[in-house]
């Protein structure tokens, strides 16, 4: 005779199940972070913007040149405009843009720390145009630079510094660590999100050339690492400030 221990066993299938990576609810929420990505990725919005002038008649070329005005209004409120969305989106998921932008550590010592980061960077943009120019000149081919147009009269020297520093610096960095987090939490991990984001922002800068582009989708690397280990976007936004500063200087003072 067996004794009733008063357990009896369970059927498997009644037990809870935690959230499998293809499970209807963790699938959703993948979604909608890669449509988060996307829309905050700037080609959206700054192909939206430019739909939006081209239909009150505001176009980029004046004369066959890149109109400072149209340049400067776009980047301005383009910059508005994304950071009006990564906020709301952090909001809707009960995250707070304060822990995704700056982090924990103190804002002083973050600014500290992205000034001789500047350098670094300005270092690094070099070197790679060095050897890019020297093991494979073909990709330098854009000989002018076109936003160097922007910068005849010293008012637009001015306002293009605005846009570097905040459309550039500001903008770039809070998207970057707002793209990573995204990345990182839904996406495939921070190591993917630096790898395609740093692609498309060298993209972005095709304009100026494929050996820029490249140029500057390694410094994206290099910023997104900075990002990820320190988990605030403040010393990102000082060193590519500060580097941008640095070539509109190198513009001004030796021709680019």
């Amino acid at each position: 005779m067996t004794e009733w221990s008063g357990f009896e066993p369970r059927d498997p299938s009644l037990e809870p199940r935690a959230p499998t990576e293809r499970s209807p609810a963790r699938m959703l929420a993948r979604t909608v972070a890669l449509l988060e990505v996307l829309l905050c990725s700037d080609y959206p919005t700054q192909l939206a913007l430019a739909a939006t002038f081209a239909a009150f008649g505001f176009t980029p070329y004046t004369s066959g040149r890149l109109s400072v005005a149209y340049v400067v209004t776009l980047s301005l409120v383009d910059t508005a405009l994304l950071l009006g969305l990564m906020v709301l989106f952090l909001h809707a998921h009960g995250e707070r843009a304060r822990d995704v932008f700056l982090g924990s550590r103190p804002v002083s010592g973050e600014v500290r720390f992205g000034v001789p980061l500047t350098l670094a960077t300005f270092a690094i943009g070099i070197a790679v145009l060095a050897t890019i120019r020297t093991f494979a000149p073909s990709l330098h081919n854009v000989e002018h630079n076109p936003l160097q147009d922007l910068m005849i009269r010293p008012r637009d020297a001015w306002l293009f510094v605005l846009v570097v520093v905040v459309a550039g610096g500001v903008r770039e960095e809070v998207q970057r660590a707002f793209l990573l987090h995204r990345f990182e939490v839904w996406l495939g991990g921070g190591t993917v999100g630096i790898v395609i984001g740093s692609a498309a922002f060298g993209a972005g800068h095709l304009l100026q050339g494929a050996d820029a582009a490249i140029a500057t989708g390694l410094l994206g690397v290099f910023w997104g690492i900075v990002y990820l280990r320190r988990r605030s976007a403040v010393a990102p936004i000082v060193s590519h400030s500060g580097f941008n500063l640095m070539q509109i200087a190198q513009y001004l003072l030796v021709g680019g």
